[in-house]
């Protein structure tokens, strides 16, 4: 996480700071990130850069935590446009992610998906400690409907919640990488979800 040295310069400069960094993570892979092209962008001293973070490593994490609260954000308000159905909510957020026209308008996520892009395989969840599906229902506990469901303790419902989360993680990249089959992606969530509601065995 960054120092309070970091946190001390003015916004300006942190702004430009951060602007680089994520300029550099979509432009190569992230094992390709030059802290040099960062500095360079940034208008930085290489010394500086240590004074803020580690590593590139330790700047990647920090640049998620706002990409997940952005995320917190827009699935709090699909949270509350399903009346608390965790299963619709699934299908409007993958509305709302894969209807962007214009990444401009979104520059968090907008960033982020590039960063998907030239990074498919890359799997986020091992660079990111603890538990990000159950940070994001901490959160949003207050406003789950968990009336029909059969046990309502918090174990449970975190687990199918990260069941979830993976069947929307998987729709919304086969659709980031094939814009043309976004409506067969959707289909293919929707059963997803159904299979995780009902169960697939026979009553």
């Amino acid at each position: 996480m960054p120092s309070e040295t970091f946190f001390r310069l003015p916004e300006e400069k942190r702004s430009r700071f951060l602007d680089a960094a994520w300029e550099e993570f979509v432009r190569v892979r992230f094992a390709d990130v030059s802290i040099n092209q960062i500095i360079k962008k940034a208008g930085i001293p290489r010394g500086s850069f240590y004074q803020y973070f580690i590593d590139k490593e330790d700047l990647f994490l920090y640049l998620l935590d706002g990409v997940r609260a952005h995320v917190r954000d827009l699935y709090r308000a699909a949270l509350v446009q399903a009346e608390g159905d965790v299963f619709q909510a699934q299908l409007a957020c993958f509305d709302g992610l894969t209807s962007l026209q214009d990444l401009e308008r979104e520059p968090v996520l907008g960033r982020c998906v590039l960063f998907l892009k030239n990074n498919q395989g890359v799997d986020i969840q091992k660079l990111v400690p603890g538990q990000p599906g159950r940070m994001l229902l901490d959160g949003l506990w207050d406003l789950l409907d968990l009336t029909a469901f059969r046990r309502k303790d918090r174990e449970y419902i975190y687990n199918v919640f990260a069941l979830l989360m993976a069947a929307l993680g998987s729709a919304f990249m086969d659709a980031l990488c094939h814009l043309e089959e976004r409506d067969a992606c959707r289909a293919a969530l929707a059963l997803r979800l159904e299979i995780i509601r009902d169960g697939c065995l026979a009553p």
